[in-house]
């Protein structure tokens, strides 16, 4: 069965970029958003297999996106991603819950790392 997937970033680029690469590599993007906020209320109707989250987003930054995911899901696969690729922010993610985190621009190493949640 496919894995689903929801993106929240609040650059159409990234999202646009990030869902042909899913997309490409077997997993099915059933959702998007642009800000934490929306991310947060999208996966509480959805309740994607995968979260992909930025961490600079309007309204809800990624962290306390992930924070409020996690709150409602302990289980919720979240994997933050972020140009802001500083140590700090690092173990802060995977301490909220986050099961990894990937720097940008290297969007091609999310497909190993959801792969590795699931197979």
């Amino acid at each position: 069965m496919c894995k689903t997937v929801l993106i929240a970033d609040d650059s159409k680029f990234s999202r646009n970029l990030i869902r042909g690469l899913v997309s490409e590599n077997g997993f099915k993007v059933i959702a998007e958003a642009a800000d934490g906020r929306s991310a947060v209320t999208t996966y509480q109707k959805k309740r994607a297999d995968i979260v992909l989250l930025d961490l600079t987003m309007p309204i809800l930054n990624g962290l306390d996106a992930l924070r409020e995911i996690i709150h409602y899901d302990p289980s919720a696969k979240v994997i933050i991603y972020s140009a802001m690729g500083q140590k700090r922010l690092i173990i802060e993610a995977l301490k909220l819950g986050a099961k990894d985190f990937v720097v940008k621009p290297h969007f091609s190493e999310l497909i190993p790392v959801m792969r590795k949640l699931f197979w």
